[in-house]
């Protein structure tokens, strides 16, 4: 059976269920310790084709169909509320996914991009990476920073983590964004300040892609911002606006 989440500590009382969606080259370990940090929701994690126990599957070559797959996984858990985080590509990942879902009357309650630039904006983590070699990619990967970048740099689980690293950048350097319906579910934008891929316009520039509130926080940090510093406490307040306030519509740009 094909498992396309993982939620590690399942909270059948929580009145949110936070789905995370990994970086490129990321797996669901990425959200690692998110269930602790997080102990009021439930917090399932991506499991992408191609890693960690679904090593054997052939790699995603569409972010589109990858988001669709994603969105089908994510049904039986739409008895409650559900808030997509993405970081990185996993933001655009979960827009797409989103958007379906809304699509079908299943909207979600929240969308969460983090270190993303907007979905109609270029996308620098992926730009030319059909143009280079696989070395070239990881070397791209390696400068950013993260525990991605720390295996890159062993020998011995650098041929086995090369595939997919090198297959999520050329996936998402192939992505178009497709003009539609916006969402309907508030959005916040977060980036580290000291990002090279995500500057504070680029962020901003998610206030786009949703008609209801939107909200943007700068945060210390690089691309991999997260690592150190999870954003549980921004995740927390966004969730408890929302239910203190499901029918609000300011906008609000935040540093």
């Amino acid at each position: 059976m094909t498992t396309w989440l993982r939620c590690t500590a399942p909270r059948p009382e929580a009145a949110y269920r936070l789905i995370c969606f990994p970086h490129a080259g990321g797996s669901a370990s990425s959200f690692r310790g998110w269930a602790e940090g997080l102990p009021e929701y439930e917090v399932h994690a991506v499991c992408y084709p191609g890693r960690a126990a679904r090593l054997d599957e052939p790699l995603p070559t569409s972010l589109p169909r990858l988001a669709a797959d994603v969105a089908e996984a994510v049904g039986p858990l739409l008895d409650r509320p559900v808030a997509f985080l993405g970081h990185s590509m996993g933001a655009v990942v979960a827009f797409e996914a989103a958007r379906l879902l809304q699509a079908r009357d299943h909207g979600i309650a929240h969308l969460f991009a983090s270190g993303a630039r907007a979905p109609q904006l270029a996308h620098p983590e992926g730009s030319g990476a059909a143009g280079m070699d696989d070395d070239a990619i990881a070397d791209a990967l390696t400068a950013l920073g993260g525990t991605d970048a720390e295996l890159l740099a062993d020998p011995d689980f650098r041929e086995l983590i090369l595939p997919y690293v090198c297959g999520d950048f050329r996936m998402f350097d192939a992505y178009a964004h497709r003009p539609g319906a916006a969402l309907t579910c508030p959005v916040t934008a977060i980036a580290g300040d000291a990002d090279p891929l995500v500057g504070a316009e680029d962020a901003a520039a998610w206030a786009e892609a949703t008609e209801g509130p939107f909200t943007h926080h700068t945060v210390p940090g690089d691309h991999f911002y997260l690592i150190p510093r999870p954003p549980f406490r921004l995740i927390e307040a966004a969730l408890s606006r929302d239910v203190a306030a499901p029918g609000r519509s300011s906008r609000l740009v935040a540093p």
